[in-house]
């Protein structure tokens, strides 16, 4: 009885205590910005001392917490500024509190400069080596099994915007679209984009695979007549791309940039301890580091080094110089937050990229943010095999209720958004209805993709419209292809153009039929289409990316009177995988019939030539490509490659059928490539470009043979020979290399004066041999066409002695940010009629 009565008065106590600190617990409310930019501080700490119990900021520096009466101090930190401890007898309400920088990386400039920098005997420079030897057992592809939810952000937006521009008349209708940078600030931006992903990653070591379950996924779309937003959305994938500190090199904006702490960091950039945090457990140096040189694609910022014997990086700050040689970026900042796993080991928590885009510095640009956030992070949790059997990313995806996607998406996101994010979604859908934003994006897609739209079919491209040759004379052309609003199953296209010096009339028309129910024009493609031509064209030109009769091809050097009408019947199929790999067959009746001063004649040893009017052929294809992890934006008319690490192959196979569909001849063409950009850090990039043909057949005619690839104008084309004149080389067998190397200003950017232009260097080199057999030879087969003549009666048309045919260029790129200029050296076959044996060309070429 006396043991029952004890313990109900050990329980009232306890309870009555409990009640006790409840009712004097202390809410706290603030914000934590940084003392001197006023910007909030995100995911900054606010601990009790000497206690597990701690709290973070939001995105925006706001916080919540509450703390015993009677408790140890609280303490708010954040790694790279000063600690301060709250005076809770203030009893105040909201705290604002505001973060000093310990060290900030300009007074390390400051310092510096005239000190001489060694890399022997220097801490700094032996720390960073420990860290680069214990990267591997750091980072993820470190460990044996990981998996964590991945939520993803990407947003953007014109940024720095004046009063004075947001006023404007013409803007009357659209001030609902902007928004105040910040409080402190008068300008504003306006946000364009948003794309918000939340997916279950899995990753295992041995072999190395990663499985990515996308659960939810969404973004702010504008009308697909006017944008690709998918490719849109790829694009701005690829220029935010993943940071991660561990791989030697960091990929961003199309081009590589050093890491701080790869094998060759101390050789490139400078090192200084500049701190020792021992307010953080466990204790933390901080690092600064600078580029040697700040053209070099370099990073300079601040890391935070773990001394647990571990190394790891705990945090990063990493920003790019102003005197970076990369263009249209007034600003680039990373962000990285680390935090420890289930078995300590260090796992990224946070990634943070903002990147601001501007044609100069000051003024409006584009601003974008990728933020990545990482929870329920697992270390060493097994996985059965078969969860990652299948393509690496998964969609499972939910729809649900619209009314519902608010509440669902509020669940999932690890941060909050904004007022300002949260509103773009409806802006861009509200935007999308007036009239006057859809007149303004029917003139964008003439301007840059050079199609007007017309209700439900495309009139263009508008470069083709007018053009000139010297067989056809002026040349005028109208044309255009239907839409999605036509039909999503058939699309069809179409041109006229007429030579006012020839007099007659060309045109194309096809019709094609989607397999899939998308768009032809959308990955992946699986159609079958029809097609008849019947107009001009150069033998051996096969251009990419670009028409025959554009405009800016009318202007050619030498001789330039080697034409062809065509009247070519083609049935294709195309069908293309998940895995980027394609095929596609066809059939194709051509007949051609020489133009200009090509003649189709045979010349026998005696007797008189006999000329031949038409060449008629039935050709059946089918051809392969692979290109592993491929990414591209689709254009109204191309699609612009993202390249990657991966190589991409190609196979063909034509067939000619003789006796069938008025087929002449019996051969069969095997082509083979191989595409491959090689990254080479801070010495730039090259792509090799690898392919060979063999023709097995006897007696076909010259026409139907390989007929290098030539370049008579005056632009720099890259699949092409840039001083080979059109016919000048054929072959029925041959292997060639193309190799573009790009160095990215790296010598350039060390030479004083000089590296203020911020030209970079490229450099190429092109060889092709190949020959042809005595029975494909017109040299000793007088059944076969004879070789082309030139105006002069000279022989124009060769194939291959006992060396390769070489070119090679070194030029600059970069000029004016827009503009690439060779100096292209023809290295052998000089003494051929009308050849020159260097030439200037030039090439645009925008790039970061």
């Amino acid at each position: 009885m006396i043991q029952n009565i004890f313990r109900g008065l050990l329980l009232s106590l306890s309870l009555l205590l409990s009640m006790s600190a409840i009712a004097q617990s202390i809410q706290l409310q603030g914000k934590v910005v940084d003392k001197s930019t006023k910007e909030p501080i995100e995911f900054a700490t606010i601990a009790i001392v000497g206690s597990s119990k701690a709290t973070k900021t939001d995105e925006q520096g706001n916080f919540e917490f509450t703390v015993p009466a009677i408790s140890l101090p609280v303490r708010v930190s954040y790694v790279g500024y000063e600690s301060i401890q709250l005076d809770l007898t203030q009893n105040k309400s909201f705290w604002n509190i505001e973060l000093s920088a310990e060290n900030e990386i300009e007074a390390v400039v400051i310092k510096r400069p005239k000190l001489k920098y060694s890399n022997k005997n220097n801490p700094a420079v032996e720390l960073i080596r420990q860290v680069i030897a214990h990267r591997d057992q750091n980072r993820l592809v470190g460990q044996e099994y990981v998996e964590f939810e991945q939520y993803e952000k990407i947003t953007l937006g014109l940024s720095n915007l004046s009063s004075k521009f947001v006023g404007r008349k013409a803007f009357k209708n659209y001030q609902f679209l902007f928004q105040k940078e910040s409080d402190s600030t008068s300008t504003y931006a306006l946000p364009a984009f948003m794309e918000e992903k939340v997916s279950k990653v899995y990753f295992k070591n041995n072999p190395q695979k990663t499985k990515q379950f996308t659960l939810a996924h969404q973004k702010a779309e504008f009308d697909p007549k006017f944008v690709d937003n998918e490719g849109l959305a790829t694009y701005f994938n690829k220029l935010y791309d993943k940071v991660d500190i561990y791989d030697n090199n960091i990929t961003l904006l199309t081009n590589q940039f050093l890491s701080p702490i790869a094998d060759s960091a101390p050789t490139f950039y400078r090192f200084y301890i500049t701190d020792t945090i021992k307010t953080s457990s466990p204790q933390l140096i901080e690092l600064s580091f600078f580029p040697r040189n700040k053209s070099d694609f370099l990073f300079q910022g601040k890391l935070y080094v773990t001394l647990d014997g571990q190394y790891a990086v705990q945090g990063a700050k990493m920003k790019v110089s102003d005197e970076i040689n990369l263009n249209f970026v007034r600003d680039l900042n990373i962000e990285l937050t680390f935090e420890k796993d289930n078995i300590n080991k260090y796992f990224l928590s946070r990634s943070a990229l903002g990147i601001d885009f501007a044609l100069t510095g000051k003024g409006t640009g584009v601003q974008g943010n990728r933020v990545v956030y990482y929870k329920d992070y697992v270390n060493g949790l097994a996985k059965p095999d078969s969860l990652y059997e299948g393509p690496e990313i998964v969609n499972q995806v939910k729809t649900h209720k619209a009314a519902d996607d608010r509440q669902y998406w509020a669940g999932l996101r690890q941060a909050p958004l904004t007022n300002q994010e949260l509103s773009i979604y409806q802006n861009i859908d509200s935007l999308q209805e007036m009239p006057s934003f859809r007149r303004f994006m029917d003139v964008a897609a003439l301007l840059l993709s050079g199609y007007k739209q017309a209700g439900p079919i495309e009139i263009g491209p508008v470069n083709t419209f007018y053009s000139y040759n010297p067989i056809e004379g002026l040349r005028l052309r109208i044309g255009g292809r239907t839409t999605e609003q036509f039909s999503t199953r058939f699309f069809s296209e179409g041109y006229a153009a007429y030579g006012f010096e020839d007099q007659k009339w060309k045109y194309f028309i096809s019709g094609t039929y989607s397999l899939n129910n998308k768009s032809v024009y959308k990955f992946p493609q699986h159609y079958i289409r029809a097609s008849y031509q019947h107009d001009t064209k150069i033998p051996g030109q096969n251009l990419e990316f670009i028409q025959e009769d554009n405009i800016l091809l009318s202007f050619k050097r030498g001789e330039n009177k080697s034409y062809l009408y065509n009247d070519i019947y083609k049935l294709e199929y195309k069908a293309e995988f998940q895995n980027n790999f394609s095929i596609n067959a066809g059939l194709t009746k051509w007949k051609q019939n020489p133009a200009g001063i090509i003649k189709y004649q045979i010349i026998p040893e005696i007797g008189d030539p006999t000329l031949i009017h038409a060449l008629n052929t039935t050709e059946a294809s089918i051809g392969f490509r692979w290109a592993p992890k491929e990414q591209f934006y689709q254009g109204k008319l191309y699609r612009t490659p993202i390249y990657n690490k991966y190589p991409i192959l190609t196979f063909n196979y034509t067939a000619g059928i003789k006796g069938f569909l008025d087929g002449e001849y019996n051969y069969h063409n095997f082509t083979a490539g191989i595409f491959k950009r090689t990254y080479l850090s801070q010495f730039g990039y090259a792509d090799f470009n690898v392919d060979g043909t063999y023709i097995a057949g006897s007696n076909i005619p010259y026409p139907l043979l390989t007929l290098h690839r030539a370049n008579q104008t005056y632009a720099y084309q890259l699949q092409s020979y840039n001083l080979m004149n059109f016919m000048e080389f054929i072959s029925d067998h041959h292997a060639s290399v193309n190799v573009q190397y790009y160095m990215n200003g790296f010598v350039l950017n060390k030479l004083p004066l000089i590296k203020k232009l911020q030209l970079r260097e490229v450099f190429s080199f092109k060889g092709v041999y190949g020959g042809l057999r005595d029975s494909n030879n017109p040299s000793y087969n007088r059944d076969l066409f004879a070789w082309q003549r030139n105006s002069d009666d000279e022989i124009s048309s060769f194939t291959f002695g006992n060396k390769p045919y070489m070119e090679a260029s070194v030029g600059l790129a970069n000029i004016f940010k827009v503009l690439r200029v060779d100096y292209v050296k023809r290295l052998n076959y000089n003494d051929h009629p009308g050849v020159s044996d260097w030439g200037i060309r030039a090439r645009i070429k925008v790039d970061f």
